[in-house]
């Protein structure tokens, strides 16, 4: 299949043809003929599989049809981050170069007013993220009333960061007749219970098998690491990596400490995630981009859309929780023909972790038995406590000895054999 087969306007296959593309990939030649016949679609795609291609090409062919006499938002995004947002957004730009169609981004974070002074000129295809866009529909600057194409990109993200509830509103707020696309990465049980809130019942669904991440340009190992030595662990390594190295952890304060260590120890390094403003992750990412900094430490969340061409070395500091998100992390490296690396420092609370993914990609990851912490790793996984998975930020149990029965907490029998009996005050003189 090619994209001359499809029936794209000329104006979209040149586009293409400028960005060097005439082959769909697997889950653009399932969705794009789909969704040209206006069905609604459940994707199931990982990051690199070409899934924003797939529903902004057919999208911006119905905008070229179906011509509207005023600019009026006709197709609308909704992605979990800014980065992704930006990223759709330009992809669309991509396509529909050569084309009358407007597209503009929205997202918080920055100033609104540059925002708004886009969507007053006039837009047909907007990409937002949740909260801006509701707000300034509330404002009165967003008017859906002429949406035909929705589109929830990245839905397991938008869950896990809390956006349920915005969603529900917006679903409130555009039209019942419209075209739906619904994609993400995982498909947990809540996925897809609001996937059917969404989609019209005679959805069609596409699903890219999560490919195996053990391609000849990727190379993967794992550290047995105890938990306090990772710091001294990702130090040690980074002293034998050439070019940029992506830091992976769980948890926000998690990501800031590793930079903090880093940055006392002469590492260049910065984190994004959620809690830091747009102009400092945007910062950060150009300075990495650019070779000013050797180490960037990011979230999940935070990564999701940022694309980094050359990158050499991905590290899991931290190994994530949901099995797929390893191979999302691992697939951002060994890109276009490039060879790259991917080290993952696992602690004994996380070997349920390691077996998970290796259950997914059906492989055993190397092991490297021989590093300066074995140790310390050894001294670890001995105690089965140690084991047992924690969730992020959770602190190991305290030995805390048992009390005897009938005993507080100085040690001292209580009164009442166990039972606080209440003190009665001594009673004060009257005064006459």
């Amino acid at each position: 299949m090619t994209f001359d087969s499809l029936g794209l306007d000329d104006r979209i296959l040149s586009a293409l043809e400028k960005q060097g593309y005439t082959h769909p990939t697997p889950i653009q030649a399932q969705s794009i003929p789909l969704l040209l016949d206006d069905y609604d679609l459940l994707g199931t795609a990982q990051t690199g599989t070409g899934k924003t291609a797939a529903f902004t090409i057919p999208i911006i062919q119905h905008l070229l049809e179906r011509k509207s006499k005023k600019r009026r938002i006709r197709a609308l995004v909704v992605t979990p981050t800014r980065e992704l947002a930006l990223q759709v957004a330009e992809n669309a730009k991509r396509y529909s170069a050569g084309t009358p169609i407007r597209t503009a981004v929205i997202f918080g974070g920055v100033g609104q007013n540059p925002q708004i002074d886009q969507l007053r000129k006039g837009v047909d295809y907007l990409v937002a993220t949740p909260g801006r866009l509701l707000d300034l529909h509330n404002q009165g600057f967003v008017n859906l009333d002429s949406l035909s194409h929705f589109v929830l990109d990245e839905a397991d993200q938008m869950l896990d960061m809390g956006f349920i509830h915005d969603i529900r509103k917006l679903l409130k707020i555009i039209p019942q007749r419209r075209q739906s696309l619904f994609f993400s990465a995982t498909m947990p049980k809540t996925i897809i219970e609001l996937s059917s809130q969404i989609l019209k019942p005679n959805y069609k669904q596409v699903r890219i098998a999560v490919e195996k991440p053990t391609a000849e340009r990727v190379s993967q190992a794992v550290y047995y690491v105890a938990k306090k030595e990772k710091p001294s662990m990702l130090l040690h390594l980074l002293q034998d990596m050439e070019g940029s190295v992506l830091v992976f952890g769980r948890t926000k304060h998690g990501c800031d400490k590793v930079v903090r260590i880093l940055n006392k120890k002469g590492v260049k390094a910065a984190a994004i995630h959620g809690n830091k403003s747009q102009n400092a992750r945007q910062k950060a990412l150009k300075s990495f981009k650019a070779g000013e900094l050797k180490v960037l430490v990011a979230t999940d969340i935070a990564a999701r859309g940022i694309d980094i061409s050359g990158l050499e070395h991905v590290v899991n500091y931290e190994l994530p929780n949901i099995a797929e998100t390893y191979v999302h992390r691992i697939g951002r490296t060994g890109r276009a023909d490039a060879s790259g690396a991917s080290v993952s420092l696992c602690a004994a609370d996380e070997r349920e972790y390691l077996k998970g993914i290796e259950k997914l990609i059906k492989a055993s990851i190397p092991l490297v038995e021989e590093h300066p912490f074995t140790a310390g790793a050894a001294e670890e996984w001995s105690d089965p406590e140690n084991r047992k998975p924690k969730k992020p930020g959770q602190r190991p149990p305290r030995n805390k000895k048992p009390r005897p029965n009938g005993q507080g907490k100085s040690g001292r029998p209580a009164e009442g054999g166990g039972q606080r009996s209440k003190k009665r005050r001594p009673k004060r003189p009257r005064r006459n």
